[in-house]
């Protein structure tokens, strides 16, 4: 049974859009069909305006679909990806979340596995805690979160983020290196493979990570 994922994001100058692209390209290697949804943008054309990344990668990006509430319904999976905002998500993608409501109500998201990823300017500037923040949206949705442990070595490569895969993009701005891209992918084929999984009612466990989590804990 192939799973639908969609990976849904906000990203203001391209580095969330970035591994939004990788976690993709993931859940598709491991037989997904994957929907890759940009969210709103809020700010008004005069903010946009006065950081040329930010235009740049607005004017980039117009042909990516909007993400609208039937993508919530025809998806099996979620990955949603956004920048630290004090360490929560960013305003954009919290106004999305926010018109689940309905869906929520009728019992449209039970169930379904989510993870999320992030990035933040400065290396302790909230990645960890937006990820933590987003998953108080999946425990009042009851979906199953899905994140990425220590199930790959992908995950110490990019400063070993068990939650999510996450960017640190400094001052500059800099272009994400292959380790952070490299992470975003072994989440989305994590999370389109114990979606499969759990589709074709097998165990959703995987027996790759037993290993790199003792490792990690000196075990």
């Amino acid at each position: 049974m192939t799973a639908k994922v969609a990976v849904i994001y906000y990203s203001a100058t391209g580095t969330v859009h970035a591994l939004a692209q990788a976690v993709t390209e993931g859940a598709a290697s491991a037989g997904a069909q994957v929907r890759l949804r940009r969210v709103a943008e809020l700010a008004p054309g005069s903010a946009i305006a006065q950081n040329p990344r930010w235009q740049r990668h607005h004017d980039a990006t117009t042909t990516i679909a909007e993400a609208s509430i039937e993508d919530l319904v025809w998806a099996d999976a979620y990955a949603f990806g956004t920048p630290t905002r004090f360490g929560t998500p960013a305003a954009q993608l919290k106004q999305f979340i926010d018109q689940a409501g309905g869906l929520w109500q009728e019992g449209g998201l039970a169930g379904k596995p989510v993870t999320a990823f992030t990035s933040a300017h400065n290396r302790h500037g909230g990645n960890e805690a937006t990820i933590l923040s987003l998953g108080n949206v999946f425990y009042h949705w009851g979906a199953l979160i899905v994140p990425p442990g220590f199930t790959d070595p992908a995950v110490y490569a990019a400063g070993g983020n068990p939650y999510g895969a996450s960017a640190v993009t400094g001052p500059t701005g800099a272009d994400l290196g292959s380790a952070a891209l490299d992470a975003a992918r072994h989440q989305g084929r994590r999370l389109a493979e114990i979606t499969t999984r759990l589709l074709a009612g097998g165990p959703a466990a995987d027996d790759g990570g037993a290993g790199l989590e003792a490792a990690a804990h000196g075990a």
